[in-house]
Order: C-alpha cells, then structure tokens, then sequence
C-alpha cells in the first residue's frame, strides 16, 4: 500500500529542492523541519555511484547552529565531552551533545568560523532550544542564531576531481575537516572537506539561500565528465563505514559509550561540561559492533542471542550488494565477545538466521561472509545525465 505526505507550509524546503525535483528525486523524509531527499529511485545504483564514483546530496537540513559573543568558545566547551582547547579557526571537530544525565542527544559537527563565531553542523533534533536554554540559564554572554546556511554535499572517490575542477588545486591543502570561506563564481560558500560517508568528499555550505539553484547546477556541470549523479546520504553505505545516526542507533537514554564515541570523551578535563558527573559514572561495557546476516536482513530492534541468552539487539539494518550478506550495526551488552562471534537474530521475513559479529568499518573486501574474496564490486551506473 502506497502513501503520500503532503508538502505544507510546517516543513521547510531547502535552496535546491526545485532542482531535487527536476533532476528525479523520488522519495524525502523531513530532517530539523525540513524536506530531505532520500532516494532517487535506484538505491543500489545510488550505491555504487557514491562508492565508485562521485554523487551530490542535499543536505541542507543538515542545519547550523551559530554562537558568537564574548562567551561563545567558554559555552561551546560546555556543551560537549570533547575537549576542544587550542581548536584553530578553519578545522572543524566531531562534537557528542550530551544532556546533564550523559544521553547521547546530538552529534554536530563543529567549525570554528571566527575566534568567537562558530557553527554546530547538526543531526536531527532541535539544538538551537537546548543551546538557548543552556546559555540563558548559565548567564553566557552570547548570541544564537540559525545562520543562512545550507550544506551541499560532493563525496565519492571523484569527488575530489570534482572540487578540483570548481575551485582549483588549493583544495588538495585541505586535511579531513579543515575548511576554507571562499566564493564560486561569486556565490559565498564555506568548503569543508568533510561528509557522511567514507568514501571522501566535501560539504559546500552555501551562505546566500537566493542561490541555490545557481550552484546546484555549477556543480552538476563540473561533474559531468565525472560521472556525477543525484544522491542522498546512503543508509547502506553509512552502515558499512559505521557512521552513526541519531535516533536510528540510538534511545533516548543512550550514552556515547554505547554508541561507540567513547573516543571523543575527555572525562580528565580540569573544566565542568554538561553530563560529566553522569558519564564518570555510567557503565561503560556495552558497545557497538557490526554484524553480518548469512541469507537474510536483522529486524530493527531485534535481540541478538547465543543459545538462550539475550547478549544484544539490533539497531540498524540493510542488505549489502557489496557483501551479498545481511549488515547492521549492534549494540552487545558484553564487548568481550569481539569480532567473529557467532549469533543467532530474527529476520524480517521472522525467520532465524545465523550471524556473525565483525568489526566497524565493514566496508572490507576480506569481510564478507558469503561471497568470501570473491569481492567484485558491481559494474558503476551509467553517468547521470539528468
């Protein structure tokens, strides 16, 4: 049974949404209050294109978060685990937003635009209340705002000719998540290189809204000898490279820890931050894995067992083309149980399949259990030509 959802005036629409539209796009979701594309209507060929190739993505519901005032870096270091001490204007930084219990609520990226001017790049949940909520109940000297900004992404193994082919060769300078504010052909931009994806790539946040259209279609013609096509954040692909997704491999109650950030911690620092106390003390044993499904797809929300104990449940799950095999992402009560670990999970069909845990990234040519090293991957999409 097919469904439609009406497109009203609660949900916004991004500056290139009209060329998402001509150029095919055939399925949104709605992201911060804003439609997002998801799907052009060929999954795996989006697939193969964004890990062979070179696609462009709408992501500008991917929104900003901007503080700036005297007190910004003192809030900003508040706000997050992470320590961010000596963080330079031009890098940016992976940021876990965590509330005053040590739940996982968001995970922004980061960019220090001016000594006191920055960004959160955000995941889907409404950062700016909390952000105003905390500043005005810590009495920071700041301001807050939504900038106009809207982030379009170029990421794939030719990404980087792509961008070469816009801007010039003083793009190969930037490092991963290093950016530079400069201008296509007048139209104002921050270029990160950055994206959700492993692939490689960069994010080209348009700061003129009134734009859209003009630099959606300067990247489409660059990319054309490139083999350039329309995309979206590829829920297969970010499950191979463990990217994780708010709200998808999370509950409301889930601490970084579970979600595998544990990394981006710095529970040592001298300074207060939000959920310290709560995550000094919280269990720290459960963790999140990959898992490879012989023959089927894992239900979302699932337990994982071994004979008749509950060691896990499933998060997140696909079909990989790749690796011929059921993906998802985990979270397992004991982490001893590593990688190789053989599981049993309900498929979507309801039936039993066995499975195995691996580790993350899963996007592994010696990875997959069904097809073995016999990894080749699908012949590429022909170019889009839309």
């Amino acid at each position: 049974m097919a469904f439609n959802i009406a497109i009203g005036p609660r949900e916004r629409k991004s500056p290139f949404y009209d060329c998402t539209v001509e150029d095919g796009v055939t399925h949104f979701t709605v992201y911060n209050h804003m439609y997002m594309p998801v799907s052009y209507g060929d999954p795996e060929a989006e697939y193969r294109r964004l890990i062979q190739g070179v696609a462009m993505w709408d992501v500008a519901a991917e929104r900003q978060v901007e503080i700036t005032g005297p007190d910004a870096e003192r809030l900003i270091r508040y706000l997050t685990p992470r320590d961010l001490k000596d963080l330079p204007i031009g890098k940016g930084y992976y940021v876990p937003i965590c509330d005053h219990q040590g739940n996982l609520i968001n995970d922004p990226v980061l960019l220090r635009i001016e000594d006191q001017r920055f960004w959160l790049s955000i995941a889907d949940a409404d950062v700016l209340l909390w952000v105003r909520g905390v500043a005005f109940e810590g009495g920071f000297d700041v301001t807050t705002c939504e900038p106009d900004v809207s982030p379009l992404a170029v990421q794939g193994p030719k990404a980087r000719d792509v961008i070469i082919s816009l801007f010039g060769e003083w793009i190969t300078e930037l490092k991963n998540f290093w950016f530079r504010e400069t201008e296509l052909d007048g139209v104002p931009v921050v270029l990160q290189r950055s994206g959700w994806s492993k692939q490689g790539g960069y994010e080209l946040y348009l700061c003129d809204s009134e734009r859209g259209t003009e630099l959606w279609n300067k990247v489409k013609a660059a990319g054309q000898p490139f083999g350039i096509g329309p995309g979206a954040p590829n829920y297969i692909e970010r499950l191979e490279s463990s990217l994780l997704s708010i709200g998808a491999d999370t509950l409301w109650d889930s601490d970084p820890f579970e979600a595998g950030l544990d990394k981006m911690l710095d529970l040592d620092r001298d300074d207060d931050f939000i959920g310290k106390a709560a995550l000094e003390k919280a269990d720290k044993r459960s963790r999140t894995f990959g898992m490879r499904v012989r023959g089927g797809i894992a239900e979302r929300g699932r337990t994982i067992s071994i004979g008749d104990d509950i060691v896990g449940r499933v998060c997140s799950s696909t079909w990989s083309p790749y690796q011929e095999c059921g993906v998802a992402l985990v979270r397992m009560d004991d982490p001893e149980m590593g990688p190789s670990t053989e599981v049993k999970v309900t498929g979507t069909d309801g039936k039993t399949y066995s499975a195995k845990l691996c580790s993350l990234p899963m996007y592994d040519p010696e990875g997959a259990i069904v097809r073995g090293k016999n990894t080749t991957i699908p012949k590429s999409p022909e170019p889009w030509t839309g």
